[in-house]
């Protein structure tokens, strides 16, 4: 299946934010709170290309939950269509994205031209949010310890916060995305 078609099966993010549980009123939360910065010449050169964007998700995902709805304010901006896949439900598109050719990380954001072919892509994290995840996870125990698990949930609850209300975060992420765009331009 050529990226075209998965473009077309996938869903408006929209329909997928409604059908969300676990992370919508904080994925909504950033989409409300984030205005990207007045790049106006980035914007427009950005929209002349006519991208479009597919998104590898999950609910679940706390990274998706940072990133989509910063993708989705520059898409605004751009005039690009974003259109959402779930990872678990579409394996043959995600196995071909990778992150470090084994893991199926995510979100993965892959930028198309109309005739389908692959112009950039991003996922599933901005460097200085890899940076913030790695150092958290360095702090954990053992796998092997009693209070892994306990300090494990600790970890993810915290950077779950951190990703919902560090708005330099989402600057990270804006920056890290239009960094990928530009190569396009």
């Amino acid at each position: 299946m050529n990226l075209n078609h998965w473009y077309e099966k996938a869903v408006n993010p929209d329909t997928y934010i409604e059908s969300m549980n676990q992370h919508k009123a904080s994925l909504l939360h950033i989409y409300d709170e984030f205005t990207p910065p007045e790049d106006t010449d980035f914007f427009e050169k950005l929209a002349e290309k006519n991208l479009r964007v597919i998104v590898l998700t999950e609910d679940w995902c706390g990274d998706a939950m940072l990133n989509i709805p910063i993708l989705i304010r520059l898409a605004e901006q751009a005039r690009m269509s974003v259109r959402m896949l779930l990872r678990d439900e579409n394996l043959e598109l995600m196995d071909q994205y990778l992150t470090n050719g084994k893991s199926r990380s995510i979100p993965i954001f892959i930028f198309i031209d109309e005739a389908g072919n692959e112009i950039a892509k991003w996922g599933p994290r901005a460097k200085t949010i890899q940076e913030f995840v790695d150092n958290s996870r360095n702090n954990l125990p053992s796998k092997e310890a009693e209070d892994y698990e306990e300090k494990s949930k600790e970890m993810f609850m915290f950077m779950t916060k951190s990703y919902r209300d560090n708005t330099d975060f989402w600057k990270e992420v804006y920056n890290s995305l239009k960094k990928t765009l530009q190569k396009t331009l």
